[in-house]
């Protein structure tokens, strides 16, 4: 939904850094690269040992790499399939890191299994939620739907890391349920549209096998 809403006014703020990245010869797949290694490590370092509010912070700067190598591969007037996978695979690899790390909090703290569940569980349903959606566009179908896409994924759970950092009670709790909620109802939502997408599409007779 925010990628959607969102993206024409990100877009417009952030090419002046793009164009100046460009100038200065930057590739897009090293913002991409170094943005993820950056939260990869954040999120280890910090998240993995309950430091939540400095984890939440360095986390954030990394992650709006990922908005800058659009950004600059604009700039640059080109962009590469290679670069489009590099970028997916590369969030894939952020979001299991943030969410892993915190199924790692939990489980080495060893008195919330109810947390630890919803932590795993937001991994596996925000791993759950992108397959669908690449094994539809893989299909020629669009999957652009649902309540909890990345950027709402991301801002939720760094919303309660970071609150829990400051010490709100519970914040962290309720970021990680509400994500269980509505990135499951995400996922329906996608299946949904997908079916009512295939129904269109004219079935293709299977190939006549030649005679023997």
């Amino acid at each position: 939904m925010l990628n959607i809403l969102a993206r024409t006014s990100v877009a417009k703020a952030l090419q002046p850094l793009g164009e100046r990245l460009a100038r200065a010869g930057v590739s897009p797949n090293a913002v991409t690269v170094t943005g993820t290694l950056g939260a990869v490590a954040a999120a280890v370092a910090f998240l993995g040992r309950g430091q939540f509010l400095v984890g939440t912070i360095v986390i954030t700067i990394f992650v709006l790499f990922d908005l800058v190598d659009g950004a600059l591969a604009r700039a640059r007037g080109r962009s590469s399939p290679f670069g489009a996978v590099l970028d997916s695979t590369c969030d894939r690899i952020v979001d299991a890191a943030i969410f892993g790390s915190l199924v790692w909090w939990y489980a080495d703290r060893g008195d919330s299994p109810a947390l630890l569940l919803a932590a795993v569980l937001c991994l596996a349903l925000a791993s759950l939620t992108s397959y669908v959606k690449a094994r539809a566009e893989g299909a020629g179908l669009r999957c652009d739907v649902g309540i909890a896409e990345r950027a709402e994924r991301l801002i939720v759970v760094l919303v309660g890391t970071g609150l829990e950092g400051i010490g709100v009670p519970f914040a962290l709790a309720a970021a990680l349920w509400l994500l269980v909620a509505a990135t499951a109802i995400t996922v329906v939502q996608r299946i949904v549209e997908v079916r009512r997408q295939a129904a269109l599409v004219t079935p293709q007779a299977p190939p006549r096998m030649p005679p023997r």
